[in-house]
């Protein structure tokens, strides 16, 4: 990789990992449904003015059904898995369920034709799901209605940036990564604005709320995921993807080190299960076989 590639990686590595921290701030004070509907239409309206200053031309020629449904799933079902679960079962342990991502996206393509199966990625897909039995069997917190809740909030929203990933990956080939990002990021935050009727902002925020807001949408989303797709365009779709790993290392290490989240031996080796599983569906540590089927 070159050294801009390097750099773009760390970035996202430490920017997503963080995200974290400011979700918590986030979700506390605009609730699940605004800290996602709030994020997505600042970082997309962020985006397009600062297309629109820099004087880059957009073209949306794809029509709103596609970008809809990334909108709806990549961003909106994501997200609002995310910022439901996170704060019921911990940031290490949704960090460790982001990793599951590439398992599911793999499930997705080939279903879809798009990617073909391999022995490397069938067990790569056990590993993983022997990974999330160990991850959700074994907690070090008491398995509520509440911890069950989160648990499976973290399945449906890494299940759809599987899916909005693929579905972009197949239907939006040809779209800009700003398109993309903008028309996303403005489909999510409208799909999910008439949520708020059933869950409303639980209070007044004050002005640190507002700037821990922007921050997470503009820095750690607007940002962020330019970069991601410029590093999808520069090195590869699976090595770029490969990013969650090291998210998940550093979320883990915030979840432990700074919020002070207890995590069980057997919950660190699900993660490393998970990782591995996801390494080997990735095609970054191919089994001898693999290595010999031939190269498309």
């Amino acid at each position: 990789m070159r050294a801009r590639d390097i750099a773009s990686y760390i970035f996202l590595a430490f920017a997503w990992g963080l995200s974290f921290l400011l979700l918590l701030h986030v979700v506390e004070a605009f609730g699940w449904i605004g800290a996602v509907t709030f994020r997505a239409l600042i970082a997309g309206s962020l985006l397009f003015v600062v297309a629109r200053a820099s004087g880059r031309k957009l073209v949306f020629d794809t029509g709103i059904g596609p970008l809809a449904v990334v909108g709806a799933t990549t961003v909106a079902g994501q997200l609002i898995g995310l910022s439901f679960a996170t704060p019921r079962i911990g940031t290490a342990m949704a960090a460790i369920f982001v990793a599951t991502i590439p398992l599911f996206s793999m499930i997705i393509a080939q279903v879809w034709g798009i990617e073909r199966i391999t022995p490397a990625r069938i067990l790569g897909l056990v590993l993983g799901t022997i990974g999330i039995v160990m991850l959700v069997g074994f907690p070090a917190v008491p398995v509520t209605g509440t911890f069950v809740l989160g648990c499976v909030a973290m399945v449906l929203s890494t299940f759809s940036a599987a899916f909005g990933s693929n579905y972009a990956s197949r239907y939006l080939k040809g779209t800009g990564p700003w398109e993309v990002t903008i028309g996303s990021f403005v489909a999510g935050g409208v799909l999910s604005f008439p949520l708020l009727v059933f869950v409303p902002v639980p209070g007044i925020p004050g002005p640190m709320d507002y700037v821990y807001l922007v921050a997470l949408a503009a820095l750690m989303s607007s940002l962020t995921y330019l970069l991601y797709f410029g590093l999808v365009k520069s090195i590869g779709a699976t090595p770029a993807i490969s990013v969650e790993f090291a998210v998940t290392v550093v979320a883990v290490l915030v979840g432990a080190l700074v919020l002070d989240e207890p995590l069980t031996a057997m919950q660190l080796v699900g993660g490393a299960v998970i990782i591995a599983g996801c390494a080997l569906v990735l095609g970054l540590f191919p089994l001898r076989s693999a290595r010999r089927l031939p190269t498309p």
